[in-house]
């Protein structure tokens, strides 16, 4: 055949993402059949990507976003190898790409996610397919979502930790809904209040400073009185409404959102790292 064309490389590059030797091969292999040579470079992304399947995926982005409304939000998180790739625009662009799906779709889970069509493509092809064109592992490995009144969101720079918050009002400033969300994202709460607390943490917090005073050498009648009491500085230090205001730790959270309207309240929240 004659030679392939430099606007068919570019084309094709394009459409896969491919380099541009990749692409030029895979012309030269179909004859220039554009669709076969798609078909190619997404066979051998494929091929790639199942040898690097056990290797570490530690880097990545973390990002975030909420509807239009303001109502709903979604999270999710795409892992791969290496910082450097993790900074790259188009593998910016595809977590980008499977975040609006996500909130458009609001599906009920992780697997759900993967399966939606995006491009013509499932997400979890997409994935597939553009990690073996980098070369590198990628991974689709969290997504969660989120309702309210109001829905604010916050991605730390360099898209390794974001955090949604939702709300019980829709007047939320934009101020007063990131300071939340920033708080959730700087000092990861495990729950809105004391309350939320789940039995089992709480049980496992109150044997931990039990043992703690037991190994202090305090008297057996009086440790489940000082587990009580780190208990209750657990709660102070691990839940969102008892947290010292990172803004000003003069107030904990409860004490800023009354003073912005006393029937202001956080319904929810979410939050992932890259990092823990």
């Amino acid at each position: 055949m004659s030679e392939v064309k430099t606007a068919d490389i570019v084309k094709l590059r394009k459409l896969t993402g491919a380099g541009m030797m990749d692409c030029k091969d895979a012309l030269t292999e179909s004859n220039g059949n554009l669709d076969k040579a798609v078909e190619l470079i997404r066979e051998r992304g494929k091929a790639i990507a199942n040898k690097r399947a056990e290797r570490d995926a530690g880097e990545g982005a973390a990002l975030a976003t909420i509807t239009t409304d303001g109502k709903k939000g979604a999270m999710v998180v795409l892992n791969c190898e290496t910082d450097f790739v993790a900074k790259n625009e188009s593998f910016i662009g595809l977590a980008a790409k499977i975040l609006n799906a996500a909130l458009e779709n609001l599906p009920v889970d992780l697997e759900a996610l993967k399966d939606i069509v995006v491009d013509g493509r499932k997400i979890q092809d997409l994935v597939f397919e553009q990690s073996g064109v980098t070369g590198e592992k990628f991974e689709l490995s969290y997504y969660d979502k989120i309702e309210g009144e109001k829905v604010v969101y916050y991605i730390h720079p360099g898209n390794k930790l974001a955090a949604i918050v939702a709300f019980n009002k829709v007047n939320v400033s934009e101020q007063v809904g990131k300071d939340i969300a920033m708080q959730v994202a700087a000092m990861n709460p495990v729950s809105i209040d004391a309350e939320d607390v789940p039995e089992e943490t709480r049980k496992k917090e109150f044997e931990i400073g039990r043992e703690q005073a037991r190994l202090e050498g305090k008297p057996e009648n009086i440790l489940d009185k000082i587990a009580q009491g780190k208990l209750q500085k657990f709660f102070k230090e691990n839940t969102l409404m008892n947290q010292d205001f990172i803004k000003d730790s003069k107030m904990n959270i409860a004490s800023y959102l009354k003073s912005i309207d006393k029937d202001l309240k956080v319904t929810g929240f979410k939050r992932v790292s890259l990092n823990a």
